[in-house]
Parts: C-alpha cells; structure tokens; sequence
C-alpha cells in the first residue's frame, strides 16, 4: 500500500520517472515517493503525469552523507523542490558524484588498462547521476567482468582514496529548510557489510537528532523481523516518525515494489500514522490510508 523509496534513471534505477505512476498503480500502492540519489529532477518530471484518482506522492530523495562516525543515507520527504536549501545540497552531493565517477574511470584505466570508447565516456558523463552501476554495466559490456557485481566487488572498489561526501547535517538543514521531513534510510545498515545494532544504533540517532532528524524507515525490503522490531523500538522511545520503503531500482535490484515488510504488522505503528498525518503531500492526500493490513 506504501513505498516511499524508490529510484529512477535520474539516479541508478531502471525505470524512467513517467514509467513509475503505472508501475505503482500495477503494484496497487496508494501512496509512493521517488528518491532519487543526490536529485530532485525526477520528482518534478512526475508531478505533472499524475492524474486526479491516483496514488498519493509525496516528493523525495535520498543524499548519501558521511562524518568521523559513518556513513549515511538521508531520506527527505515533502519538501519544496523549488527551495534554495534543498537545490544547494543536490548541487553539492552531485558535484562530489561527479569527481568519484571521473576518479573511478581514471583508476580503472590505470591499473587495469580498462579504456571505454569516448562515446560511452561522453553518454555516461550526461546521466544526471552516474555512479559505480552505471559503470560496472559498462564493464559488462566491454567484456571485462561477467555481471554488474563482479565489476564493482573486484574492480571499481578497489580505489581507496579519500572521497567527498555531504555530511548529514548539511543535508538535514537543506531538508527542513525546504520545508521536508529529513529519515534515516535502512537505518541499520552502515558501510559496506556493517550492521548496527543496539547502544550503537541508539547513539547514532541521538547523534543525528541533534542535527534534526525527524524519522527512520523502519520498514525496510531488507529488515529482518527482529531488525525491524529494534528499530520499531527505537521510534517509540525518541518520538520519531516512521517510514517504509523497498529501495526499488527497477532490474538493477532483485527487489519489487512495495517489498517493504508493511505488510506483516497487524496495527500501523503510531509514528508512521504521525508522519502520514503531518507530512505535505505533493499530489493526492496520504492521511486517507487505511492502517494496518
């Protein structure tokens, strides 16, 4: 019935932003958001194709952040897409994509000797936000690794150097700024296989409510039930707001839309009832859902 995490081409999806409101009518949501990495471009091309009797949407994106603590990843939710704050913090976490993407290229061609065509270089550079799939695809068609995964595993994050990232105070300020609600995405997960969990996952909330964090997604298509009872656990003693998303990316994912794990909780939560309730929708109306199966 909910998804709201979901990518598109404007990032590492598969999808084009005027396919996504069939999709999600076949997936029989009522209401999704597009989150695009470090991109708005994809919300503003969807508004206007969403007719009267649709799913409800809500405008998105998610900036993937860094500090002396970790990695993040920021969702944002009902902001105003005309906003400076949020339009400036898009610009810098693409700007950092940019210099990776063109660092990775440069590393592949001198330690492996892997050289794409200027054409490919040219089409690859024009995406909106080219990152290491785009590439790994790349690889595979070139013949240098035989799946996406292959590529990226072996090849491409085998680059250790110092990257610039958006710190999460940055994008929660450019968040709240434009008048959203900044979430914290797969909240357990960390970088690379790092799981967190506990006083440690308590200590990272506390540390990001400080910058004004209002949410976690606490339904997630890779939670376990026991990851999601934590996390469920931890919205109700700091008052946040809950969400649920499936991280859709079209087939660059094995994983479908409204995979969110929504579906096993007899009774909605009350911090996602709070957030349907005071999040501004951008198309449709949110605090009409039914709660709970």
């Amino acid at each position: 019935m909910i998804d709201l995490h979901m990518h598109s081409t404007v990032s590492d999806g598969t999808d084009n932003p005027a396919a996504l409101p069939d999709r999600v009518k076949e997936a029989g949501l009522r209401l999704f958001a597009l989150t695009d990495h470090d991109a708005i471009k994809g919300c503003a091309a969807l508004l206007p194709l969403l007719g009267e009797g649709g799913p409800a949407f809500l405008t998105g994106v998610e900036f993937g952040c860094k500090d002396d603590f970790g990695k993040y990843h920021i969702l944002g939710y009902g902001y105003d897409p005309a906003a400076p704050s949020i339009r400036e913090v898009v610009a810098l976490g693409h700007a950092y994509r940019m210099r990776k993407v063109h660092a990775r290229l440069d590393f592949l061609r001198s330690e492996f000797g892997f050289i794409f065509p200027q054409a490919e270089l040219e089409a690859l550079l024009a995406l909106d936000n080219p990152g290491k799939p785009h590439i790994g695809n790349l690889m595979v068609k070139y013949g240098w690794a035989k799946t996406k995964e292959q590529a990226i595993k072996e090849f491409i994050d085998k680059l250790r150097v110092s990257t610039e990232y958006v710190r999460p105070e940055q994008a929660i300020a450019g968040i709240l700024s434009a008048g959203g609600i900044p979430v914290l995405a797969h909240p357990c997960y960390g970088s690379g296989d790092q799981l967190i969990l506990g006083d440690e996952m308590a200590e990272r909330l506390e540390r990001l409510m400080d910058f004004g964090l209002q949410g976690v997604e606490a339904f997630y298509s890779g939670f376990t039930p026991k990851l999601r009872a934590m996390m469920l656990r931890l919205a109700e003693r700091y008052h946040l707001y809950v969400t649920a998303g499936s991280d859709y990316h079209g087939t660059n994912k094995l994983v479908e839309l409204g995979d969110t794990g929504l579906d096993a909780a007899p009774e909605w939560p009350d911090g996602l009832k709070r957030f349907l309730r005071d999040v501004r929708p951008a198309h449709g109306d949110p605090a009409g859902l039914p709660e709970g199966r």
